[in-house]
């Protein structure tokens, strides 16, 4: 069997099946003339694909999806892509000019396009998402009423297109098997010369340059859409077809050059190495592993007993990681509150945080904005209010388990079995801190009260272990036992899934972690399959209470509040988690460690983690993964709100199990 042969789509059944489902999705209108008769189509091009009701979703929430109509236009040789929002659908109805330009996608030609993901999630719609060849991903499309496999059983008919050895949910545009081919393809020479072997420009004959200025057809000047690099190239066509190939090859190999030169300035240099790469780009294409990689002079030294691998992120915290500030200080928290103490500028505030933390002796104040138990245009009198009637409902709850007698405890047994876990907890929680130090400590016992009252408050969720490790840190920032109560029940809003019987919010985030890690580390994602890792259960602990056992406590104070700004995203705990990885990559292979080795050496870590150094990396990482990463965790997926139609079932639990 010949190789190739294994790529083609013509062996998926898939495919086949769909090229026999007639035309229904493939609206096709021409005239006489073959053309299309489609007025918003340029002239001498044909739509060759056109469904409705393919949506982009800018967020989770239903509302704010967009329909559209995605169309494939063939011109010429080429085949481009569009999708325009479509008016007067009532999804779309408060969607502004400026949102609707912002999502339109304008004739992407797919000679830009490097592989195209489908995707067919167990619940909800299929979906594609494109990638390009710079490595930027397009939004994700979903399929509302069907139509993938005849979209890409039409790019077939027109381009080449094959299934990734690798993954196959992976289309690879233009991968040609020949060394040669793929190379040309690369550089966007017209498409006869990447085809056809025997073509050739160097005879020089009249006949062979006047078959060849036949066959160019004016293809460079008629693409359709595309920017030019110099309009003024474009107005003065030579009648040479050999000189306008030569300086179009020398453009591309320009550009090439040019990009070459930026990335290696850059952070996206690919080596077999160190592995680090662009979004989805492979390895192979880069350094031979034969040349030795040499350690930048500048790079950062973490000061920890395990060695790091922190020579890939140097230059990457130079372009994008800022460095950390000073703590938000009371001086300058004033300056963000009116006179009736509404915050003027929250997103000014949430940045100013997200890159110097707080100083503790405003956190008591600063701590409920961040977890949304306050709201940010609420006055000094409305959160007095607030805190008079939230304190009367905190004692109405509290008095529900304090009004159990011995007599009625004896027959309540889900109450003794709950009381009698956070006992245990609570006098092993955090007792090394003076706050909570000592024999018969109130703190202890206020702590015990309140994850008491709460399991009574969220009875369908009750009371896990961990939890006692995320209200520690509330409890001694705020020195109130109500105001405690619910800034803890505020965070649980996001964080509770994480605590599901099911551990489905668990299992969604150590999903959207191994894709995370798919994407920003390729080498490293494929250690993990080769050696049964995927599952990312050795994070759990991170995941699970937001790193509280992996720093010293005023660090993860200072940790928590820059990720409950969710000022680059809601998830950058999970780009933590990437950053950590990251840098202890090299160790990871280098010692071929097993799922339990490498249990045993994430624990170990704790304590000995550079928090600013993390932060950056992993800013770095989420603005390096942009709306791709975004792409890669499903919607709801903790600490995002959790979705309106799924509330009545989030905190379901099995009742024969706390």
């Amino acid at each position: 069997m010949q190789e190739p042969e294994l790529h083609d789509l013509s062996d998926d059944a898939d495919y086949a099946a769909s090229l026999q489902q007639g035309s229904a999705s493939m609206m096709i209108t021409r005239s006489d003339s073959g053309r299309s008769t489609s007025s918003s189509v340029p002239e001498g091009s044909e739509i060759v694909y056109s469904k409705d009701n393919v949506t982009i979703h800018p967020s989770q929430y239903a509302s704010e999806r967009i329909s559209g109509r995605l169309k494939l236009i063939k011109q010429g040789s080429s085949l481009f892509m569009t999708w325009i929002p479509l008016k007067g659908q009532s999804t779309n109805a408060r969607l502004s000019e400026r949102d609707r330009n912002l999502y339109t996608i304008r004739a992407v030609s797919f000679t830009d396009v490097r592989s195209i993901r489908r995707r067919t999630p167990t619940f909800g719609w299929q979906y594609i998402i494109i990638v390009l060849s710079s490595g930027i991903a397009l939004p994700q499309l979903y399929f509302y009423n069907g139509g993938v496999k005849e979209f890409l059983a039409t790019i077939k008919q027109h381009i080449f297109i094959v299934r990734s050895l690798e993954d196959a949910n992976v289309f690879l545009v233009n991968d040609f098997q020949n060394p040669l081919q793929k190379t040309l393809s690369s550089l966007e020479l017209p498409v006869y010369i990447a085809s056809g072997p025997s073509a050739s420009v160097s005879d020089g004959g009249e006949s062979s340059s006047y078959e060849l200025q036949e066959r160019i057809g004016g293809s460079i000047h008629d693409e359709i859409h595309r920017p030019s690099q110099n309009p003024g190239r474009q107005k003065h066509k030579s009648h040479d077809p050999a000189r306008d190939l030569t300086i179009h090859v020398l453009e591309k190999f320009s550009l090439v050059t040019k990009f070459a030169r930026d990335t290696s300035s850059q952070l996206f240099r690919e080596s077999n190495s160190n592995g680090y790469g662009a979004i989805e780009r492979k390895s192979s294409s880069q350094t031979p592993p034969d040349v030795p990689h040499k350690p930048s002079t500048d790079a950062e030294i973490v000061p920890e007993p395990v060695p790091s691998d922190p020579l890939e992120f140097n230059k990457m915290t130079l372009v994008w990681g800022k460095p950390r500030q000073p703590p938000l200080g009371s001086e300058e928290w004033a300056t963000f509150l009116d006179s009736e103490g509404r915050v003027m500028d929250a997103k000014a505030f949430k940045t100013r945080i997200f890159y110097g933390g707080v100083e503790h002796t405003i956190r008591r104040e600063v701590w409920p904005f961040l977890l949304g138990y306050h709201a940010y245009d609420s006055t000094y009198a409305e959160r007095e209010y607030l805190k008079s009637t939230k304190k009367s409902a905190y004692e109405t709850v509290r008095q529900q388990w304090q009004s159990i007698s011995t007599e009625q405890a004896k027959r309540f047994t889900k109450f003794r079995e709950r009381k009698g876990l956070i006992d245990k907890d609570v006098v092993r929680t955090d007792r090394a801190l003076p706050f909570y130090d000592g024999d018969d400590n109130p703190n202890v016992n206020i702590l015990r009260d309140i994850l008491l009252t709460y399991s009574f408050y969220n009875f369908d969720l009750g009371y896990c272990q961990g939890m006692s490790d995320l209200l520690s840190p509330i409890l001694f920032v705020m020195e109130d036992e109500s105001e405690s109560f619910w800034c803890f029940v505020a965070l649980m809003e996001r964080l509770g899934p994480n605590f599901n019987r099911d551990q489905n919010g668990m299992h969604s985030q150590l999903f959207a972690l191994s894709k995370l890690v798919e994407l920003l580390d390729s080498p490293l994602h494929n250690y993990f399959k080769q050696n049964d890792c995927l599952n990312y259960f050795f994070c759990f602990r991170w995941v699970l209470i937001q790193f509280k056992r992996e720093f010293e406590y005023k660090k993860t104070m200072r940790l928590w509040e820059v990720l409950w700004t969710h000022y680059l995203s809601e998830h950058l705990h999970l780009y933590v988690c990437v950053a950590i990885l990251k840098r202890y990559r090299n160790k990871i292979i280098g010692e071929h460690m097993d799922f339990d080795t490498l249990l045993k050496f994430t624990n170990e870590l704790s304590g000995h983690i550079d928090l600013d150094a993390i932060l950056r990396d992993a800013e770095a990482l989420c603005m390096c993964a942009g709306e791709n990463g975004a792409a890669r965790i499903p919607p709801g997926t903790p600490p995002s709100l959790p979705i309106e139609s799924e509330n009545a079932l989030l905190y379901a639990q099995d009742d024969e199990v706390l």
